[in-house]
Protein backbone atom coordinates (compact mmCIF):
# COMPACT_ATOMS: atom_id res chain seq x y z
CA UNK A 1 0.00 0.00 0.00
CA UNK A 2 1.45 3.33 -1.06
CA UNK A 3 0.61 6.80 0.18
CA UNK A 4 -0.38 8.85 -2.85
CA UNK A 5 -1.33 12.13 -1.17
CA UNK A 6 -0.95 13.86 2.19
CA UNK A 7 -2.82 17.09 2.95
CA UNK A 8 -2.00 19.04 6.08
CA UNK A 9 -4.37 21.48 7.78
CA UNK A 10 -2.68 23.67 10.40
CA UNK A 11 -4.60 24.19 13.59
CA UNK A 12 -4.79 27.48 15.42
CA UNK A 13 -6.03 27.72 18.96
CA UNK A 14 -5.22 27.27 22.61
CA UNK A 15 -3.94 23.69 22.42
CA UNK A 16 -0.26 24.32 21.68
CA UNK A 17 0.61 20.61 21.40
CA UNK A 18 -1.88 19.85 18.60
CA UNK A 19 -0.19 21.38 15.56
CA UNK A 20 -2.31 20.19 12.63
CA UNK A 21 -4.60 17.57 11.14
CA UNK A 22 -3.72 15.47 8.11
CA UNK A 23 -5.70 13.65 5.45
CA UNK A 24 -3.86 10.72 3.86
CA UNK A 25 -4.83 9.00 0.60
CA UNK A 26 -3.64 5.44 -0.09
CA UNK A 27 -3.25 4.10 -3.64
CA UNK A 28 -5.49 6.93 -4.87
CA UNK A 29 -8.45 4.90 -3.57
CA UNK A 30 -8.73 5.07 0.23
CA UNK A 31 -8.67 8.11 2.57
CA UNK A 32 -8.13 8.54 6.30
CA UNK A 33 -9.02 11.96 7.68
CA UNK A 34 -8.28 13.66 11.01
CA UNK A 35 -4.86 12.19 11.74
CA UNK A 36 -3.50 14.49 14.45
CA UNK A 37 0.03 15.91 14.32
CA UNK A 38 1.15 16.47 17.91
CA UNK A 39 4.21 18.04 19.51
CA UNK A 40 5.30 15.62 22.24
CA UNK A 41 8.07 15.93 24.81
CA UNK A 42 10.46 13.96 22.56
CA UNK A 43 9.36 15.38 19.20
CA UNK A 44 6.49 15.31 16.74
CA UNK A 45 4.27 12.26 16.32
CA UNK A 46 0.91 11.35 14.82
CA UNK A 47 -2.25 10.11 16.53
CA UNK A 48 -4.82 8.20 14.56
CA UNK A 49 -8.47 9.36 14.44
CA UNK A 50 -10.47 8.06 17.39
CA UNK A 51 -13.90 8.29 18.97
CA UNK A 52 -15.16 8.34 22.51
CA UNK A 53 -16.51 5.03 23.70
CA UNK A 54 -20.06 4.77 24.99
CA UNK A 55 -21.71 2.61 27.60
CA UNK A 56 -25.47 1.97 28.09
CA UNK A 57 -27.42 3.37 31.03
CA UNK A 58 -28.63 0.48 33.22
CA UNK A 59 -32.02 2.20 33.60
CA UNK A 60 -32.95 3.37 30.07
CA UNK A 61 -30.18 1.86 27.87
CA UNK A 62 -29.23 5.25 26.40
CA UNK A 63 -25.58 5.21 25.31
CA UNK A 64 -23.52 7.72 27.29
CA UNK A 65 -19.83 8.52 26.94
CA UNK A 66 -17.59 6.44 29.19
CA UNK A 67 -16.81 8.46 32.32
CA UNK A 68 -20.18 10.24 32.44
CA UNK A 69 -21.62 10.56 35.96
CA UNK A 70 -25.27 10.86 34.92
CA UNK A 71 -27.33 9.59 31.99
CA UNK A 72 -27.99 12.26 29.36
CA UNK A 73 -31.43 10.72 28.66
CA UNK A 74 -33.02 9.89 32.03
CA UNK A 75 -30.66 11.54 34.52
CA UNK A 76 -29.93 8.33 36.43
CA UNK A 77 -26.59 8.18 38.21
CA UNK A 78 -24.08 6.03 36.34
CA UNK A 79 -21.64 3.99 38.35
CA UNK A 80 -17.99 4.43 37.39
CA UNK A 81 -16.20 1.69 35.47
CA UNK A 82 -14.74 -0.95 37.75
CA UNK A 83 -10.98 -1.48 38.09
CA UNK A 84 -11.47 -4.79 36.28
CA UNK A 85 -13.11 -3.09 33.27
CA UNK A 86 -10.37 -0.45 33.10
CA UNK A 87 -7.64 -3.07 33.32
CA UNK A 88 -9.18 -4.93 30.38
CA UNK A 89 -8.89 -1.85 28.18
CA UNK A 90 -6.33 0.75 29.27
CA UNK A 91 -7.71 3.26 26.73
CA UNK A 92 -11.33 2.81 27.81
CA UNK A 93 -12.43 6.34 26.90
CA UNK A 94 -11.17 6.44 23.29
CA UNK A 95 -10.78 3.84 20.58
CA UNK A 96 -8.96 4.29 17.25
CA UNK A 97 -11.24 4.28 14.21
CA UNK A 98 -8.40 3.22 11.90
CA UNK A 99 -4.81 2.34 12.69
CA UNK A 100 -1.73 0.61 11.22
CA UNK A 101 -1.29 -3.05 12.12
CA UNK A 102 2.49 -3.29 11.80
CA UNK A 103 5.19 -1.07 13.25
CA UNK A 104 6.81 -0.88 9.82
CA UNK A 105 3.67 0.63 8.26
CA UNK A 106 3.15 2.95 11.24
CA UNK A 107 6.72 4.27 10.81
CA UNK A 108 6.11 4.77 7.06
CA UNK A 109 2.82 6.61 7.69
CA UNK A 110 4.28 8.82 10.41
CA UNK A 111 7.34 9.63 8.28
CA UNK A 112 5.23 10.71 5.28
CA UNK A 113 2.78 12.78 7.35
CA UNK A 114 5.54 14.57 9.27
CA UNK A 115 7.47 15.19 6.03
CA UNK A 116 4.36 16.89 4.56
CA UNK A 117 3.83 18.89 7.76
CA UNK A 118 7.45 20.11 7.79
CA UNK A 119 7.20 21.12 4.12
CA UNK A 120 4.25 23.38 4.97
CA UNK A 121 5.63 24.58 8.32
CA UNK A 122 9.42 24.92 7.98
CA UNK A 123 9.65 27.00 11.18
CA UNK A 124 8.41 24.03 13.29
CA UNK A 125 11.29 21.69 12.36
Amino acid sequence: MKITEVRVFSKEGQDKKLKAYATVTFDGAFVIRNIKIIQGSTGMFIAMPSRKMKTPCPRCSFKNEVGSKYCNQCGAELKPASEEDLARDAKAEHRDIAHPITQEFRDYLQSEVLKAYEAENPADK
